[in-house]
């Protein structure tokens, strides 16, 4: 029997209280207030004072495991590069900025001289001016051509809202200039009667690579004039393209250099990055040009006091009657309430897009209890929305009508925030960058600020929260992207060819593993050889064969079922767990029942409902090997790296009682089994390793499934992923190793690099693993250690004591570590055969056995 843990958005707090009590959504007050909240005086209280407040009554000092005071940073000053526009100067000293940061003066220094930079400093530090002032004049420069539109720049970001933020940021700093800087947004909800316009007088154009991808790169010919005349590229918040999604950014960026190429240009690309490690070879894998990296962060900092909060035992008790800690999800709700009934200016980060919801209902609830003015100063913001529905919410977090916000990621980047006094992060976001990127968004005008990581019940999670080292004596991570990736590069090939014949020399610029892959493309018929290059055949558009995102496949939309009424989308990834029959879905403060997944025509249908439970999806797993790249030995076991194929099917749901966790029934599920090729790495045991560790036939499967889990967990430690970007199983006699084998793989197709950076890690990666169950203070399990909220088989069986036995064994010896490449493809090895046409299923070699999502949905 395989014990599974698949990567995918299935689980969110049980503890909703009487959430499901509260059907209304929030309604925007039509008074905009100041963006501080009405009757403030102009101070602030210290960020220890507030933190002191929250702190005090009942047990609650007994939760902040750590505090981590940060001194306040002096700024330092430089002048502008004399090259940039005495009007643009004068339009930045009437936004009040008289001098800029030297990082500031250094990164436009270099753009102006035709180099592409990186400025890799921290949140709030003038990174968007410093990439402006040079583009302003350029633009300036272009507008005294004879067309008006002698010079362009192309804006992107990685969200809809902070693309719409840029622009009014732009647009208030451009003021001064006149119509000669005409910035505009082009993406999916631009009116269709606007997007003419665009195209044709905009020299600002602000969007995202998924409309790069789809929408203007296809149709070219129409964006000719705007390409002809591009100058500089803006990429913002580039740390944020890792992974498969960093990897097919960095091959549509390939393709907007081929076709810029062709009208005559070659863009200068100013990229902005949170503090990370390496950020200029990131960004020269990201673009494939030589980047210039500016990182000495000049700009000074309010003192920061960031606290680290575990929330308490419960008397409850989970699943095989674990202690249940409580819920990550009813603390931030707890805290939210106390910060807004404060006035203290507040936004918490959570990670799935139910649990921004969850929390924003329950702090209303909560304050709607004394003061139902104050009720309507909290709201939630995620993805999956209606513009309108942003929009509205942007305007009012700008306005200061909200005091209080729950986010998923979709605010976490750079959307100017300002006057914010404290962050609250419900559960660790994944990567050390991310954490500091969300800390990052309180006290945005140089004023102290308050942060609070909350843990979640959750290996990692526990694990920081009591070794506060790991967070604030570490250097954040490297961005791992592999534009290599067959999976990522044979579609967009296929859309390069669309847009235009791949010739010869344009192989060289997609990679080298591009010139291996045509012929695969040729023999599927998606491409045809001609003497002048390489054709797509087909009549339907090449840029629709991949989903840059991962999601694999067309959003699933969300309407009632009742009314007609779109009520938001799901990626089809998650649509099997999250939108099933019969599943609970919550929108804007509502709960609704799905009534039926129309999986042709990519629909759900729902009714609102109150229902007194919540629902979880169960799914099963196999794995097979298909090809192993590197091993070495470990111990008497081996350690290995290659190519595996993943099936998943999800089977059935438990519906479980609100605030108890109690499962009241389970309901199977008729849905189609899923196919995933994929990289990963598996460790083994032999018989001897099992003896030494006291590990009987019994225990064999809880063992190696609690060490399965407890390493999942704390992979995004070692690499930098979300533990829902990887999967694992475990096997107490694999049919491909003939041994006991766990197994841990990335999510992705064709791989993401997070299973190759366990496999160089695996010393410190599985030492960590053994202490964090070892460490913890439950007595066979809990989900602090061993349980995983996505397990397939219900977290049975597990063996706490077995894991700890079974990796101190594996430890025992010192296996050599293999050498760390210098890129994540550099140990890549050609994987046997070709990787699946783009849009074509993959064929199963291994057992016939459930499937697995295509990636990760995004927040």
């Amino acid at each position: 029997m395989a014990f599974n843990h698949l990567p995918a958005a299935m689980h969110d707090a049980l503890e909703a209280l009487s959430v499901m009590a509260v059907t209304h959504s929030v309604p925007m007050a039509k008074n905009q207030r100041p963006s501080r909240p009405a009757g403030d005086t102009g101070s602030r209280p210290s960020p220890g004072v507030v933190l002191d407040r929250l702190a005090a009554g009942g047990s609650r000092s007994s939760r902040i495991t750590h505090t981590e005071h940060m001194p306040a940073r002096e700024g330092r000053h430089a002048v502008w590069p004399h090259r940039i526009r005495p009007e643009v100067i004068a339009a930045i000293t009437e936004a009040g900025i008289e001098h800029p940061w030297a990082h500031q003066a250094e990164a436009a220094e270099h753009a102006l001289d035709g180099e592409s930079v990186v400025i890799a400093t921290g949140t709030a530090s003038g990174k968007s001016l410093a990439y402006l002032a040079p583009v302003l004049t350029t633009l300036l420069d272009g507008s005294e051509a004879p067309n008006g539109r002698g010079a362009t720049a192309l804006y992107l970001s990685p969200t809809k809202a902070l693309a719409a933020d840029q622009r009014r940021a732009v647009r208030e700093l451009a003021a001064p200039l006149g119509n000669r800087i005409r910035p505009a947004v082009y993406d999916g909800d631009t009116p269709v009667e606007e997007r003419e316009w665009v195209r044709q007088y905009a020299n600002y154009v602000l969007t995202n690579p998924d409309m790069l991808h789809r929408g203007i790169l296809p149709s070219h010919p129409r964006w000719a004039s705007f390409l002809r005349a591009l100058r500089y590229v803006v990429i913002d918040e580039c740390h944020t393209y890792r992974g498969v999604f960093g990897s097919h950014v960095a091959q549509v960026l390939r393709r907007l250099r081929r076709i810029c190429a062709r009208y005559g240009s070659e863009p200068v690309f100013l990229l902005a990055s949170a503090t990370s490690a390496e950020p200029a070879r990131a960004a020269a894998r990201l673009t494939g040009l030589p980047v210039t990296e500016v990182s000495d962060d000049a700009s000074p900092r309010g003192e920061l006091v960031f606290a680290l909060w575990e929330p308490p035992l419960t008397e409850l008790h989970g699943e095989r009657g674990a202690p249940v800690r409580r819920t990550a999800t009813a603390e931030t709700a707890d805290l939210l309430t106390d910060l807004t009934r404060q006035g203290v200016r507040s936004v918490a980060f959570v990670r799935s897009r139910r649990g921004a919801e969850l929390i924003s209902v329950i702090a209303q609830e909560r304050l709607a209890e004394t003061d139902r003015a104050l009720a309507r100063r909290v709201a939630a913001y995620r993805g999956g929305y209606l513009p309108e529905e942003r929009r509205a919410l942007e305007q009012a977090l700008h306005s200061g009508e909200l005091l209080g916000l729950a986010a998923t990621t979709a605010l976490e980047l750079g959307v100017d925030v300002s006057g914010l006094d404290a962050v609250l992060i419900a559960g660790y976001p994944g990567t050390r960058a991310s954490l500091w990127q969300q800390a990052g968004r309180a006290g945005r005008s140089g004023e102290g600020a308050l942060a609070v990581l909350i843990a979640r019940d959750d290996p990692l999670d526990t694990f920081l929260v009591h070794h506060p080292e790991a967070i604030f004596e570490q250097p954040v991570e490297s961005t791992v992207l592999d534009p290599d990736n067959p999976y990522v590069l044979a579609p967009h090939l296929c859309a390069a060819a669309a847009e235009l014949p791949l010739t010869e020399p344009d192989l060289a610029l997609f990679g080298p593993a591009a010139p291996g892959l045509l012929p695969q493309l040729e023999g599927a018929g998606l491409l045809r050889r001609r003497s002048t290059g390489w054709y797509w055949t087909r009549r339907e558009r090449a840029a629709d064969l991949t989903d840059i995102r991962g999601g694999g496949g067309s959003p699933v939309r969300i309407v009632e079922s009742g009314t007609g009424r779109l009520l938001g989308t799901v990626d089809e990834a998650a649509s099997h767990s999250a939108v099933h029959e019969g599943a609970v879905h919550l929108h804007q403060g509502r709960t609704y029942l799905v009534r039926e997944l129309d999986l042709k025509d990519s629909v759900a249908l729902v009714e609102e409902a109150v229902p007194p439970y919540s629902t979880t999806a169960r799914d099963t797993t196999s794995i097979a090997v298909l090809d192993t790249e590197t091993e070495i030995p470990w111990g008497a076991g081996r350690l290995c790296f290659g190519s595996v194929e993943v099936t998943n099917q999800v089977v059935s749901f438990l519906r479980r009682r609100l605030i108890t966790g109690e499962v009241l029934g389970e309901t199977k599920l008729d849905l189609p089994p899923r196919t995933l090729r994929t990289r990963a790495v598996w460790w083994t045991v032999t018989e001897d390793q099992l003896d030494a560790a006291r590990i009987t036939p019994e225990i064999l499967g809880g063992a190696l499934h609690a060490a399965e889990h407890a390493s999942i967990g704390m992979l995004p430690l070692f690499a930098t992923c979300d533990r829902w970007d990887i999967g694992g199983v475990s096997v107490p006699l694999h049919p491909d190793t003939l041994l006991p084998t766990v197994f841990v793989y990335d999510g992705h197709p064709g791989g993401a690099g997070f299973a190759e950076r366990a496999f160089h890690t695996a010393r410190a990666w599985l030492t960590a693993t053994r202490e964090a169950i070892a460490s913890c203070e439950c007595d066979a399990g809990c989900p602090s250690c061993i349980q995983s909220p996505k397990c397939g088989n219900g977290n049975d069986p597990l063996h706490k004591r077995g894991a700890v036995r079974l990796l101190t064994e594996l430890l025992r010896p010192t296996p050599p570590t293999p050498p760390t490449p210098e890129t994540p493809e550099a140990a890549r090895r050609e994987a046997p055969g070709a990787p699946p046409a783009p849009g074509a299923p993959a064929t199963p070699t291994g057992p016939e056995a459930p499937a697995a999502p295509t990636g990760p949905p995004s927040t």
